[in-house]
């Protein structure tokens, strides 16, 4: 994230991609002129404005807030820190100069 933040970013691995329906990152990337608002808008779902360390929602369920995009993502701390009820944190507290970066195993898609 380019920007003086902070920022919070919820970054998918590599194999959260790769659960994506076979052919849709291919399909996006094929005509990035065309695909450009929708990449904007799913890449901006996975981020927050603010610092939101792993400590700041321990015992938090349900509590949503919303993301650059304009939609909302909810937490949940049961069995560990999820997204939207499913999507699992599993690496927190990455810190950055403009924020800090949490590692998750999904792409969260906004409804």
């Amino acid at each position: 994230m380019k920007g003086k933040g902070p920022y919070t970013v919820f970054a998918p691995t590599d194999e959260a991609f790769a659960k994506l329906p076979a052919g849709t990152v291919e399909a996006l990337l094929a005509d990035i002129p065309k695909s450009k608002p929708i990449l904007t808008y799913i890449l901006s779902y996975h981020v927050v404005v603010g610092k939101v360390m792993a400590s700041d929602v321990i015992g938090v369920y349900g509590k949503s807030t919303k993301t650059i995009n304009g939609a909302e993502i909810a937490f949940s701390t049961i069995g560990g820190i999820k997204l939207n009820g499913s999507t699992n944190v599993t690496k927190t507290d990455i810190e950055c100069t403009n924020g800090v970066i949490h590692v998750i195993d999904a792409v969260i898609l906004p409804a």
